[in-house]
């Protein structure tokens, strides 16, 4: 688990580079300092939490604070909260645990984010990767910036592309009925931000089931036809089957009272007041502790629906993002615990196995082995944001959700280092915007509880 501060201002990156690094002697340190070297960074200060003083870190005026997370020092962190609450501190956690094993290419890549963060760039990309230029001179003016599009955010490509969509080559042997439409598969969403694909698929409608044939009712017997014989029609006689008498109806025992009865409620018809017809569920990953800081430091107090917060963490250390998160967000931020009601108004961070479940048309949380379940969520009342680093492998389930009536919606701008699954639910037509943006969507959308 890694989890990145706050963004900070470009005349601050200077700062930046000034690093304290706090972790136990060990594996994890030693790998952590060799980080920051690769990052460029200062290592102004090298200590163990347990043993660190707040005078000693505020005195030491770094811009940055790497800290090494595992259980022995979680009452250090608490001790030293009053200088790491700071909001000038950028604050970077990753777990001891991953950092002492982290090596090779995955160390090599952990150091890459590292520098993006401390350098304030989104380059990522391991060296090798850059483009060469043109070895051969070409007459004219070299082409701009502008021209290229460089400083366009992801939101303009993607429009771009969706204005050439007509273009594209249509399938003629199916015409869909107006008015009809499917949920955009993540391949298909990934194939419409690059190219068309190759060749034309061919749409088959759902065969339409048809009603089961009713059976035939045997005619009823004729007799012996061996002494049938032509007669007058006026004294010809037609045997008829007698219709089977009218069913009688039940009787009613003279005892039962029936001015008695009288017509109950099987379950109750109101909401409970601390259950939430709904929620709105954001999903982070690789970069997204970043990104939710900023949504809920720009979510007000008081707001209308839940927020649930679906990232998962090595080592399961949902506390330590609980507290994170509650310096910055106005409102209150609890762990889910299962069999407790979904109360609007707050932001929950969500556990390996806690579900949602509705129960008398209000949001539970419930113990679920799996996790939380997109499709668990009422669509009506629900919506969905994808953060950076979201898993990519929900996207179908959050665009069918969508499409039953959810509000869906994805991060552009900085600081979103993984898009995957973003970009493929804004490919899709949904909401996009940085976390600041998406927050007031969010308000505007459920307004704030009076």
């Amino acid at each position: 688990m890694t989890c990145w501060g706050s963004p900070v201002p470009v005349n601050d990156l200077t700062s930046l580079l000034s690093v304290a690094l706090l972790a136990r002697v060990g594996p994890a340190r030693d790998r952590l300092r060799d980080a920051l070297v690769q990052a460029g960074a200062t290592v102004v200060l090298e200590d163990d939490p347990n043993s660190l003083q707040p005078d000693a870190l505020r005195d030491a005026d770094v811009g940055a604070v790497l800290i090494a997370l595992e259980p022995a020092i979680e009452d250090a962190l608490e001790r030293l909260d009053p200088v790491l609450a700071s909001p000038r501190l950028t604050l970077i956690f990753d777990e001891a645990e991953l950092a002492a094993r982290r090596e090779g290419w995955e160390a090599q890549r952990w150091a890459r984010h590292l520098a993006a963060k401390l350098h304030g760039h989104h380059d990522v990309l391991p060296p090798g990767s850059e483009q060469d230029g043109l070895l051969q001179p070409e007459p004219g003016l070299p082409v701009t910036p502008a021209e290229l599009h460089a400083d366009a955010p992801l939101e303009f490509h993607v429009r771009e592309a969706f204005d050439a969509a007509s273009d594209v080559p249509a399938d003629g042997l199916y015409q869909p009925p107006e008015g009809y439409s499917e949920p955009m598969s993540l391949e298909e969403a990934l194939a419409a931000m690059q190219v068309p694909a190759a060749a034309p698929q061919i749409n088959v409608p759902p065969p339409v089931p048809t009603a089961p044939a009713i059976p035939a009712v045997p005619a009823a017997p004729l007799g012996d036809h061996s002494s049938w014989s032509l007669v007058d029609e006026d004294t010809a006689v037609v045997a008829a089957v007698p219709p089977p008498p009218p069913p009688s109806a039940p009787a009613v025992p003279s005892d039962f009272d029936i001015e008695r009865l009288s017509l109950v409620e099987l379950e109750p018809e109101g909401i409970p007041s601390d259950a939430a017809p709904g929620a709105v569920l954001v999903m982070a990953g690789i970069g997204g502790p970043d990104a939710l800081r900023r949504l809920l430091a720009a979510l007000p107090a008081g707001l209308a629906v839940p927020i649930l917060v679906y990232m998962r963490l090595d080592g399961g250390r949902y506390g330590n993002l609980v507290k994170q998160m509650a310096r910055v967000s106005a409102l209150p931020v609890l762990l889910a615990e299962s069999d407790q009601p979904v109360a609007a108004g707050t932001v929950y961070i969500l556990p390996d196995d806690v579900g949602v479940a509705v129960h008398n048309r209000g949001l539970h949380f419930t113990a679920d082995a799996q996790g939380i379940r997109v499709d668990a969520l009422p669509a009506a009342h629900s919506g969905v944001v994808m953060l950076s680093g979201g898993d990519a492998a929900l996207v179908d389930e959050v665009l069918g959700l969508a499409v039953a009536g959810a509000w869906v919606a994805g991060q552009t701008g900085d600081g979103c280092y993984d898009p995957l699954a973003a970009s493929a639910v804004i490919a899709a037509g949904m909401a996009a915007g940085d976390p600041p943006q998406l927050a007031a969507a969010i308000a505007e959308r459920w307004g704030v509880s009076e």
